[in-house]
């Protein structure tokens, strides 16, 4: 049976997903990007393993919880995608016994599995580092072109999405900046349940230093909660505002065609 290398485990989260939550941080990301809080996950080393069985036990034993809150099992990282056969098997066991399934990600990972992974997850946490080319090769070391390819994929998806970004101050706290990031998947609208803009912090700080490892945002501060609230709330009115042109344009089409 196929396991997957584990960076840690969260019995209750409960800001990955709805409710309560099971949370799975696997290990290995592809993404070496500038505020990562976690950089001894971005290796796929670790010595600890999990198999679909182990998971699908462990969250049996918090049925309860997610019952009462609406809740479930996240599997975040490091980036889940990265270990996609694994999740595929956990993800299809987790179904059969009716829990709720969600993932957060970058959507950068083995593409070869896309397709099936989507078909078992309810709600997808997908973060977005930036709006262009440029600028997400400054903070992740990638090309957007993999992000890109992952959201092609988004279009036969039926579960709930929350775009998540991470803002920086004078990098994207500006309208420019949320403008595009709205245009990006405007067209996912339907499907989108929430916008999250978290702000930068420099929590991570620390981990740098005792792995020796360069922290490059270290002189950059961390950005204001009030204003990251209030874009947040700009994007919540724009994807308001789309879905009731959608909801507006079928109910024309639905007249035309009868």
């Amino acid at each position: 049976m196929v396991e997957a290398k584990i960076h840690s485990i969260e019995t209750m989260g409960l800001v990955d997903g709805p409710g309560i939550r099971t949370v799975f941080f696997l290990q290995g990301c592809p993404l070496r990007c500038s505020y990562c809080h976690n950089p001894d996950s971005q290796s796929m080393f670790s010595k600890t393993r999990i198999t679909p069985d182990e998971v699908v036990e462990m969250a049996k034993k918090y049925k309860s919880y997610y019952k009462r809150s609406g809740g479930g099992v996240t599997f975040s990282g490091g980036e889940p995608l990265m270990q996609g056969e694994f999740l595929v098997e956990t993800l299809k066991k987790l179904k059969a016994e009716g829990i709720n399934t969600a993932i957060d990600t970058s959507g950068y990972g083995d593409s070869r599995y896309y397709k099936e992974i989507l078909k078992y997850v309810d709600v997808l946490l997908l973060d977005i580092k930036h709006f262009d080319n440029e600028g997400y090769k400054e903070i992740t070391k990638k090309s957007i072109g993999g992000f890109y390819k992952f959201l092609s994929y988004l279009d036969d998806f039926h579960g709930t999405i929350w775009f998540r970004h991470v803002m920086v101050p004078s990098v994207t706290d500006n309208m420019e900046s949320i403008e595009k990031l709205f245009d990006n998947v405007r067209h996912l609208a339907s499907k989108i349940d929430r916008f999250e803009i978290l702000p930068y912090h420099r929590m991570g700080l620390e981990k740098y230093e005792e792995l020796n490892m360069e922290y490059t945002l270290k002189d950059v501060p961390e950005m204001d909660k009030k204003i990251a609230k209030e874009f947040q709330e700009v994007l919540a009115g724009m994807l308001e505002k789309e879905k009731k042109n959608l909801h507006k344009d079928k109910k024309t089409c639905n007249h035309i065609c009868v």
